[in-house]
């Protein structure tokens, strides 16, 4: 997809998903066989339900189907939130994730594995899971010092809820 037609596509739909209470988060033009797909990517501080999903969808549909956007040809159009192991790139999807288990790319090297505890303007509280029995320690993470940072899938993972009561106690 050209810049220009993802430009084009962000400045007509970006104004509808923010009508809807939702960020415009990626839109993605792949060709599969002979039609075409239009992934719009959306979320927001509180989640993107089913029904959000629909009235955003429906929203979009119609804006494209009396626009040229997306020419003439046939295309389907397919919204969704950023899944599970989502890619943390903006700040507001590190406040998002706060709570999480995410692993960090580091710029210097190497890589972390850390529950984001706090976010600020400058970086992140981190809390470093103990190895072999140890206690979790703390750590301060300058957004500089992150150059890729990925939402990991906990089966086991405490809600916040379950984490207040321990610290509680």
């Amino acid at each position: 997809m050209s810049t220009t037609q993802s430009e084009r596509l962000r400045e007509l739909l970006e104004p509808l998903v923010q009508a809807q209470g939702l960020d415009l988060e990626e839109i993605a033009v792949d060709s599969v066989g002979r039609k075409r797909v239009l992934r719009v990517v959306v979320d927001s501080d509180t989640g993107a339900d089913l029904d959000r999903i629909a009235d955003v969808s429906r929203a979009l549909s119609a804006k494209l189907d009396e626009s040229d956007a997306m020419g003439q040809g046939e295309y389907t159009l397919e919204v969704g939130t950023p899944g599970a192991e989502r890619l943390l790139g903006e700040h507001r999807h590190y406040v998002r994730a706060t709570g999480r288990l995410v692993k960090f790319q580091l710029a210097e090297g190497g890589e972390l594995v850390a529950r984001i505890l706090g976010v600020d303007d400058e970086g992140l509280d981190l809390e470093v899971p103990g190895v072999k029995g140890r206690k979790a320690t703390t750590r301060r993470l300058a957004f500089p010092d992150i150059s890729r940072a990925r939402v990991q899938v906990e089966f086991n993972r405490k809600d916040t809820k379950d984490m207040k009561e321990e610290e509680e106690a």
